[in-house]
């Protein structure tokens, strides 16, 4: 069950640093600082996210996430710059929670955190991309909310039960994989439209 609750770890923290790296980081990272959790021995790799400068910075970049998440479009262009950064973060994430193992094992544990935490990016760019074609600006703000809210949740979720966690980011990466081939769908429908609609040589529908 030990290795359960590593991969629980890996990937729960993989998967919400694809929503929101610097939430997942500075969360974390207060947790360990005032040992709102314990770390074990295998975990120790996670200890730097409690140092005072990782700290600063990642809720630096948290509070700028933060500000423009909330805004339509320019939250588009923020995921479109973290296409690299969040899986990249995920990786060191994941394997920072799977500590001291087997070599290989540890790099397919890392190569797993990448692939969920791009998964998650992918599902969560993809519907902000489809938010801001919609009529309404609330739902930006309602979208971003709730993501911060899924990972606030998560982490808890992972400090508490990473076993429980890595069956419920199983299928919560599941959902996401289901999104993003949806979202696709729905962005190629978009597209073909506006093709169709500026396509020359097409009859004026007016009539004269």
């Amino acid at each position: 069950m030990e290795i359960f609750g590593h991969l629980g770890t890996a990937l729960g923290l993989a998967s919400l640093a694809g929503i929101n790296l610097y939430l997942t980081a500075f969360v974390a990272g207060l947790a360990i600082r005032f040992n709102w959790i314990e770390l074990s021995a295998a975990h120790e790799g996670l200890a730097v996210l409690g140092n005072e400068w990782v700290l600063g910075v990642a809720g630096v970049l948290m509070v700028i996430e933060f500000l423009a998440d909330k805004v339509p479009w320019l939250d588009s262009a923020w995921d479109a710059v973290h296409t690299v950064l969040r899986p990249v973060g995920g990786i060191l994430l994941g394997m920072a929670a799977l500590g001291e193992m087997n070599p290989a094992l540890l790099a397919i544990g890392g190569l797993l955190s990448g692939v969920a935490s791009l998964t998650m990016h992918g599902a969560k760019a993809g519907t902000r991309l489809l938010v801001n074609m919609s009529p309404e600006p609330v739902s930006n703000s309602v979208a971003s909310v709730a993501e911060d809210g899924l990972v606030l949740g998560g982490l808890t979720l992972t400090a508490l039960a990473p076993v429980a966690a890595l069956f419920v980011f199983v299928i919560v990466l599941a959902i996401a994989i289901v999104i993003i081939r949806r979202t696709f769908g729905s962005l190629r429908a978009v597209w073909r439209n506006f093709r169709n609609r500026r396509r020359p040589g097409d009859p004026d529908p007016t009539p004269s």
